[in-house]
């Protein structure tokens, strides 16, 4: 996955950055309004994590107009825990809500969620034929064995299946798994996807040629 965090406290950020980069997520950081704006709108996001004091641009006004323009699922962080407030963050279009303090893991827990929801795929584990994914354990088995991927094969793997029935582009994987620091090399993505039909049978992932990747649905 590939979330954007739009908060202003740097602790809060860099901490945010760290556990999801431990899950294997790709995130990318604004530390105001109107940056958190344009990132937005410029890449398509999995989730959007947005602080509602924000300068520049406020978390309520930027969701609104984001609202406007895309379905990015977004979960906002709020320092209000009235009903009032929690009603009214939901109506405007606010996908889910933590209130501040949080815990780490109910935060990566409602991350995964929205991310299923927004796929089409509720259920955290997937079956495909006799593979079993299991996307909150970051798990995959094989014929009820473990088969053990590096982390950027699973995020691939993972991408595929939500998008399963779909030709993936190869620039949309990019900007999935792939954060500005990483080597991108010309042949790292078919590496990645030899290695997954290695592991997992060489008729799960469909090459289309000049398009992209899929797995049929």
């Amino acid at each position: 996955m590939r979330i954007l965090i739009i908060e202003d406290e740097p602790g809060i950020a860099k901490a945010l950055e760290r556990s999801l980069r431990d899950e294997g997520w790709v995130c990318d950081s604004a530390p105001d309004g109107p940056s958190g704006l344009h990132l937005a709108r410029a890449w398509d996001y999995d989730t959007v994590i947005l602080d509602l004091m924000l300068p520049g641009i406020d978390g309520r006004t930027l969701l609104s107009r984001l609202r406007s323009e895309k379905p990015t699922p977004v979960l906002v962080l709020t320092a209000r825990d009235s009903l009032t407030d929690k009603v009214s963050l939901l109506d405007a279009g606010a996908d889910d809500y933590l209130t501040k303090p949080f815990e780490i893991e109910e935060l990566l827990a409602r991350l995964r969620a929205l991310a299923r929801r927004s796929a089409g795929h509720p259920s955290p584990v997937i079956q495909l034929g006799e593979i079993r994914i299991d996307t909150t354990r970051r798990s995959v088995r094989r014929g009820g064995e473990q088969v053990p991927l590096t982390p950027k094969e699973f995020a691939l793997l993972e991408l595929l299946v939500q998008r399963r029935g779909s030709v993936v582009s190869r620039t949309e994987i990019f900007e999935h798994i792939y954060d500005e620091s990483e080597d991108t090399g010309s042949n790292v993505l078919e590496v990645y996807v030899a290695n997954l039909r290695r592991k997992l049978g060489r008729d799960l992932i469909r090459t289309r040629r000049g398009e992209g990747y899929g797995i049929d649905a």
